[in-house]
């Protein structure tokens, strides 16, 4: 059982999403950059976009955490799953994350970035 609340357990799953995101859009804005789109530049634009949104986010999300005394960081990695420890004022908690869902995940919230965030309607 958790002793977290569910914001801050949104919160501090929202300092593990994002960071997985903008390793996304980098790795998508070097096969652009290089590939040979005759129009990069809308392209381009859309991910850079989307990585300023994604960056401002995190920020915010990191801010919360350090003013909360949440700290989060990735142990352990396999094939299957990935262990994160959650320091939560002073307490420990472990978790494993499913690998196939924390892709999927990743997914969803690069969609929000790339298609949904000039909305403002609706928050990750």
């Amino acid at each position: 059982m958790t002793r977290i609340p569910e914001d801050d357990r949104n919160m501090i799953e929202r300092a593990i999403y994002l960071p997985m995101v903008i390793t996304v859009l980098n790795r998508d804005l070097k096969v652009i950059e290089s590939s040979p789109f005759k129009l990069k530049r809308p392209y381009l634009g859309l991910i850079e976009h989307a990585l300023k949104s994604v960056q401002e986010d995190l920020v915010e999300v990191r801010r919360y955490l350090r003013k909360g005394n949440i700290k989060v960081s990735k142990l352990t990695s396999d094939e299957s799953f990935t262990m994160y420890c959650f320091l939560y004022k002073g307490y420990e908690e472990h978790h494993n994350y499913f690998n196939p869902r924390l892709r999927n995940k990743t997914e969803e919230i690069l969609c929000h970035y790339l298609f949904q965030k000039g909305t403002k309607t609706e928050k990750i």
